[in-house]
């Protein structure tokens, strides 16, 4: 007899990595495109308003 295969075990042992992947791909794509400097310029100013500065 062919020993059962569980899909599902499958799926959810393997979602873990896969989506850890997928995240640092997207990280490194936005870095690539430039958002890393987008993002701290507007924290800064978030910040600058918050402390009454900007």
């Amino acid at each position: 007899m062919k020993p059962k295969v569980d899909l599902s075990k499958i799926l959810l042992t393997s979602a873990g990595p896969l989506l850890c992947i997928i995240g640092a791909a997207a990280v490194i794509f936005g870095y690539l495109r430039g958002e890393a400097a987008v993002i701290l310029s507007k924290a800064i100013m978030v910040c600058m308003e918050c402390i009454g500065i900007g």
